[in-house]
């Protein structure tokens, strides 16, 4: 059990909305870089709320299925030093950039298991999410997946949960499974990439209130 449940504040598409998570304790804030996402940003909006982190706070760049040459032309402009992918990539394809990486696997759906998370061995965390099988897409949608799948199938990496996490829900998901993280998009959210500080500030406290109880 992790002495301190990381949290990211993932769709962070205003500077402002970065500095108010951070500023509330959040560890990271993820910049969407996918295409046809309402939360996708350009390198110019990137590079802008970037800018206003304080140390310690992590920046992670966010792919799902994004061309190479899409990838290259981000991480080449932005300092990202952490990746998270949420298509298919494989393994291979998540490594080619020489930087430690989160991979976002789908509890329910027939690649999920042991055997899927043993093919990204090198992954710094796995991320765990609902998949929408009406959008045919993962993550986004807001909706908790069944947290008793992972009963029975809990990878060795570092557990990120997310999927349709709030602030009511939350606690409950850390009493469940003990995470190493929690990754909310939606949750905090007035509307598709735009942050409510009030709801943010609220998530965070539930995560701290939790994990307050476990010390």
């Amino acid at each position: 059990m992790p002495a301190h449940i990381r949290i990211k504040v993932c769709g962070i598409t205003r500077p402002e909305d970065a500095l108010a998570a951070a500023r509330l304790g959040a560890d990271a804030i993820g910049l969407v870089f996918c295409a046809g996402s309402a939360r996708q940003l350009d390198i110019a909006q990137a590079r802008r709320i970037i800018a206003v982190l304080p140390p310690f706070v992590t920046p992670v760049a966010l792919f799902a299925d994004t061309p190479l040459a899409e990838r290259e032309a981000v991480l080449q402009e932005i300092p990202c030093e952490l990746l998270q992918f949420h298509g298919a990539e494989t393994a291979v394809e998540c490594e080619r950039h020489a930087r430690p990486y989160v991979k976002a696997l789908w509890p329910g759906r027939v690649d999920w298991g042991l055997e899927a998370a043993t093919r990204y061995a090198g992954a710094a965390a796995l991320l765990v999410d609902c998949y929408d099988e009406a959008r045919a897409q993962g993550g986004g949608g807001g909706k908790p997946f069944d947290w008793s799948l992972l009963a029975t199938s809990t990878p060795s990496q570092p557990l990120i949960l997310a999927g349709g996490l709030n602030a009511d829900n939350v606690a409950t998901a850390l009493q469940q499974l003990r995470p190493w993280a929690v990754d909310v998009s939606s949750g905090v959210e007035e509307t598709p990439g735009i942050k409510s500080t009030e709801k943010m500030a609220a998530f965070i406290d539930a995560v701290r209130s939790t994990e307050a109880q476990w010390s």
